[in-house]
């Protein structure tokens, strides 16, 4: 008999993947195509750290090894709390209605082709940051990118 499923945590990562021109990584859910997106994840466990949250997330929805690649993963000290869509609630614990996304930036050295999960995502696509917000379904995700010619400009040296 196959144990049932756990429910989701209430708090998740936004990490909004980019590159140094602002080009912005945006991937297609598989449960809802035409609905795109950033690489989002709830925690695994209510102890997790939330930047060890947004590593494990990019690994799994674009096979980026944040270390391997170079890549800068920063905390924006932003976070979204929202109503979860109603027709994915049933993923949490009864009487869960909100969730708590914290945003994170990964700032890359060029555009790179991710290896997607197909059970998650569809196609990927890299946009300038302005196209990318425009596409996002999420109002907390096109936020986000909206947000990141401010986030980069604190990057820079």
């Amino acid at each position: 008999m196959q144990s049932a499923k756990p429910f989701k945590i209430p708090e998740s990562v936004l990490v909004v993947i980019h590159t140094p021109d602002l080009q912005v990584l945006l991937i297609e859910r598989a449960d809802h195509p035409g609905y795109w997106q950033s690489v989002t994840g709830s925690k695994d466990a209510p102890d997790e750290p939330l930047a060890e949250t947004a590593r494990r997330e990019v690994m799994e929805e674009t096979g980026f090894d944040i270390a391997a690649l170079g890549g800068e993963l920063r905390d924006w000290q932003l976070a979204n709390v929202y109503e979860i869509y109603p027709h994915w609630r049933h993923r949490y614990a009864p009487g869960v209605t909100r969730n708590t996304e914290h945003v994170f930036g990964l700032q890359l050295p060029a555009p790179l082709t991710p290896t997607l999960a197909p059970r998650e995502h569809l196609a990927w696509q890299w946009l300038p940051w302005h196209e990318a917000a425009d596409r996002c379904f999420s109002p907390s995700n096109a936020e986000a990118v909206l947000q990141l010619p401010r986030f980069a400009a604190l990057s820079t040296p």
